[in-house]
């Protein structure tokens, strides 16, 4: 998080919640809303890497986006899921925080597992 404000305050945080998006598309399209992309947002892969690393299209100074619901998008497109992931870790416009949930979120890493 190099890029970063010290100060929270400083960041402008946009929020990604893929709870109940069934695919790619779905992914795609709560992006674009989330981030209030153009409408010429080509919603392909190679389009969103190109706008994560747009700092004309993200918002000014520090740009913060939390996903939440990736594990139930995850479990369900895991292809798309792996390849956002990619996506997501090139981005030199806005930085890509993944919520882990809190303890009444059964995917939380507040619910210990046992080791395989």
């Amino acid at each position: 998080m190099s890029g970063l404000p010290a100060s929270p305050a400083d960041w402008t945080v946009r929020t990604l919640d893929l709870a109940g998006a069934a695919d790619k598309a779905a992914l795609l399209d709560r992006t674009a809303d989330a981030l209030a992309l153009p409408s010429w947002f080509g919603r392909n892969w190679d389009a969103l890497a190109d706008v994560l690393g747009d700092h004309g299209l993200m918002p000014a100074g520090a740009a913060v986006l939390v996903v939440s619901g990736w594990r139930e998008f995850e479990a369900r497109d895991p292809g798309a899921w792996s390849v956002a992931v990619e996506v997501f870790a090139q981005a030199t416009a806005i930085t890509v925080l993944l919520a882990l949930g809190g303890p009444d979120d059964p995917g939380s890493d507040d619910h210990p597992r046992p080791a395989p």
